[in-house]
């Protein structure tokens, strides 16, 4: 019951990104009509035609770039640097062995030089990368390492770390946190690139100024032009992106329950799963008060990015927690992870069940 509600999460969330971005590519593509008349004209199509394949390309240039530059930005953000071959084979080999127990490709691994203890996957269309800390390899023995790996691994198989890593990208590109080609360019080309396009966007505004584009009169029209695009589009995204953020929070909850169950079962041992849990998140005691309480303080409320993909919440810097941007209008908060307390309770459920299952008889 629970895979299938999180195939039906993932399904509405995957949906609503397409759309979003479909959405998105007929906005750019309506705003940007008069800018590629001479284009559609050029290649001898009609305007119809030409509409819906141009459409369809950004469509599908949408989903791609988000989803390669979102895994690229999550890996960077956390600092995360990849193994090269030999290195820590140990590591290595027991990825690899859990992946085949679980039936999954066996990703990349790399590895977050902070001693911050914590994990997360990252997905791709075929495969994708699981990222452990410095912190985590050196806090845990080997079966809680198995129990960790294999709940990351479980994210994979289930491809809800793909569906996630492409649905962090619009919240994300709203709050601001992305920057238009970002650290992927090399510093000394950014001013040739972005004089570039603004030198193509001139030839292409030509055809539809009153004025030379390279005249005063020219310029102003296609600096209009372009701040009505920059606007008209900035306030789509910011629509079509809300109701990305409130799907893949609902996602993000059921989601770390069915890694926790699927990694549990193929270690066969869920209160080690449970235990770390326990303890990484700082709650080695039983709570006395109201769990309610205790459960609304740990389940870390709202979080962007990062922090939304990873094991426990607190991401891989445990000084934000708590901190607040100040207010920025921009800031969107995209996913919600369920309370710690809950996932413990509900592991130690499953290992009762277990503990029992022989017996059953």
């Amino acid at each position: 019951m629970a895979s299938r509600d999180l195939l039906g999460r993932m399904a509405t969330t995957l949906g609503a990104i397409v759309l979003a971005n479909l959405v998105l590519a007929l906005v750019f593509v309506t705003l940007l009509e008069p800018w590629l008349a001479p284009v559609f004209d050029g290649v001898g199509l009609s305007r119809g035609v030409a509409f819906a394949l141009a459409t369809a390309l950004c469509l599908g240039c949408l989903l791609v770039v988000q989803l390669r530059y979102a895994r690229l930005e999550l890996l960077a953000e956390a600092d995360a640097r990849a193994l090269v071959p030999d290195e820590r084979p140990e590591l290595t080999d027991r990825v690899t062995r859990l992946a085949a127990q679980l039936d999954v490709a066996v990703p990349a691994v790399a590895v977050a030089d902070t001693q911050v203890a914590n994990s997360f996957a990252v997905g791709s269309v075929r495969s994708g990368t699981i990222v452990v800390s410095e912190g985590l390899l050196e806090t845990l023995d080997s079966a809680e390492l198995d129990a960790v790996l294999a709940h990351e691994l479980a994210h994979l198989k289930n491809r809800d770390a793909a569906v996630m890593t492409l649905a962090s990208f619009l919240p994300a590109l709203i709050a601001d946190e992305h920057v238009v080609f970002g650290d992927h360019l090399p510093r000394w080309t950014r001013s040739y690139v972005y004089g570039g396009l603004l030198f193509v966007a001139a030839l292409l505004g030509s055809s539809f100024t009153d004025a030379p584009v390279f005249t005063l009169n020219g310029l102003l029209q296609l600096a209009v032009a372009l701040a009505v695009t920059v606007v008209v589009g900035g306030i789509v995204l910011g629509v079509v992106a809300t109701a990305v953020v409130f799907l893949s929070r609902s996602l993000s909850r059921q989601r770390e329950f069915v890694a926790d169950r699927a990694g549990a079962l193929t270690t066969g041992d869920p209160a080690t799963l449970a235990g770390v849990l326990e303890r990484l998140d700082g709650h080695s005691n039983a709570p006395v008060e109201d769990a309610r309480n205790d459960a609304e303080a740990t389940s870390g409320g709202h979080y962007r990015g990062l922090e939304g993909m990873c094991l426990l919440p607190h991401g891989f810097d445990r000084s934000r927690e708590g901190a607040t941007d100040g207010g920025d209008p921009l800031q969107v908060d995209t996913y919600a992870h369920p309370s710690t307390i809950e996932r413990i309770a509900r592991l130690r459920t499953l290992a009762a069940e277990l503990e029992r299952a022989p017996y059953a008889e």
